[in-house]
């Protein structure tokens, strides 16, 4: 495997790799088999190399990847016991590889950083790219200190930030959808669209994960990376082609021009936690008695936040961004809800708005019109015209790995972005953290709390 590229996970034991890094691996693989990739895990983990090996297979069993696709890649793939804030063990590591070397951290924020400053005492290979898991600091300031760390290792066109939401399908499919049909470009803007909602509602509750998930809550889990990312694609103004630079550079204009909205971050926010209650058929239980989380972090299951994009396309319009756990409907969809057109009088009904939905779960799309009624000529009723957008055959940790290892940053966030991120919600986490927003509570299986429209 003289010509593969080198991708090495570190934290290769956990859940990430083997839940989603493994599996869209599997699926790239599958659907492009000349690609080399030479695969190899570290871990604190004491694994055998059948063991390893045994966890690849099944991991790429599970996201459906085809026999070849699996010899393949466990035929040589390797494992390293190591330290991953050790700078001996990532020199030995690093120092028996040759051509790229794609280093992915699947390690929490805390240890990706602490990896980081070991390898600053190392010399690093020439074509070594990081690739790093979000959240991408805890805060304005870490943010800052980590882009500063990285850039002092490797150029910023080899740090690969991920967002896994950029590779989803319904993502890219915004791009398509935006900048290539007639009759959506010219009315996407504030003489038209009244309001905008991103919401990516989750049916699941903590699953095990509260040992992130406790120190991290909603608003960093979801909105301070996927969300706002999404926004910056659907709200962007218009590139002249779809390449690193040019979307990169408008999705930061789009966040560097994203304020609160009014300026509030207690009148622009909302905060709740779930209570126990049943989800398909199964009880969960209040989120203070799941285990691993300490009650008085005031950890958030759901979080709410409406930002405007002060530019002269997007002010005035609200666009609300939620996201939350043990929620019954599990709501995941990208909204444009634009204003009502001149109605004429005669009809016996107010029409309704015209509404744009692109689902971020089911790869659709919906476009809801005002129709004349079937039996009463002048009623009106909607009429819902729907497509199936299809859905990729690489799932989105495959995407994202493909265009890390072809060294093309498209997919990837770069660091003002991240940065601009935190900024947009710093005066929300100064806001909770002084107890200035109440936090509510929902039941699971509920939509939300009854005091929240």
């Amino acid at each position: 495997m003289a010509d593969a590229v080198n991708l090495v996970i570190l934290g290769a034991s956990g859940d990430l790799t083997r839940r989603l890094l493994l599996p869209g691996l599997g699926t790239l693989l599958t659907a492009e088999p000349k690609r080399a990739v030479h695969l190899i895990g570290a871990a604190a983990d004491e694994l055998t190399q059948q063991q390893w090996q045994q966890r690849v297979a099944e991991a790429l069993r599970d996201g459906g990847s085809d026999a070849r696709a699996i010899d393949t890649l466990i035929a040589a793939t390797t494992y390293a016991r190591m330290d991953a804030t050790s700078a001996d063990d990532l020199g030995t590591l690093l120092g028996g590889l040759t051509g790229p070397v794609v280093l992915y951290f699947a390690l929490p924020p805390a240890i990706s950083m602490k990896t980081c400053e070991a390898l600053s005492r190392l010399t690093l290979p020439d074509q070594l790219s990081l690739a790093i898991e979000k959240p991408f600091g805890t805060d304005p300031s870490s943010a800052q200190r980590f882009n500063r760390l990285l850039t002092g290792l490797v150029p910023e066109n080899r740090v690969f930030r991920v967002d896994h939401f950029l590779g989803k399908s319904t993502i890219l499919n915004l791009l398509g959808l935006r900048f290539t049909n007639r009759f959506f470009e010219p009315v996407w803007n504030r003489e038209n669209v009244d309001r905008i909602e991103i919401v990516a509602d989750e049916t699941l509750a903590l699953e095990g994960r509260a040992g992130y998930y406790d120190h991290s809550g909603a608003l960093k889990d979801m909105i301070q990376s996927h969300l706002l990312l999404v926004m910056a694609l659907l709200c962007m103004e218009p590139p002249n082609r779809i390449a690193a630079e040019d979307l990169r550079s408008l999705q930061a204009d789009v966040l560097r021009a994203t304020r609160l909205w009014q300026d509030d971050p207690v009148q622009a926010s909302r905060r709740a936690r779930y209570t126990a209650g049943r989800i398909d058929g199964r009880d969960v239980p209040d989120y203070v008695d799941e285990p691993g989380v300490d009650p008085a972090r005031c950890t958030e299951t759901l979080a709410e936040v409406t930002v405007e994009i002060h530019s002269a396309r997007w002010h005035g319009v609200p666009i609300r961004l939620r996201s939350g756990k043990a929620l019954g409907d599990g709501v995941r969809a990208i909204s444009v809800v634009f204003q009502n057109a001149f109605q004429p009088e005669g009809f016996h009904d107010q029409a309704q708005p015209n509404v744009v939905v692109i689902g971020m779960a089911d790869e659709s799309l919906q476009v809801r019109v005002n129709t004349n009624g079937a039996d009463d000529k002048f009623t009106l009723e909607e009429t819902v015209l729907s497509a199936d957008l299809g859905d990729s055959p690489i799932r989105p940790y495959g995407e994202i790995l493909a265009h890390i290892m072809d060294a093309d940053p498209l997919l990837s966030v770069r660091g003002d972005v991240a940065e601009d991120c935190w900024r947009i919600l710093g005066p929300v986490l100064d806001a909770w953290n002084a107890d200035r927003v109440p936090l509510d509570e929902y039941r699971a299986g509920s939509s939300g709390p009854t005091n929240w429209n």
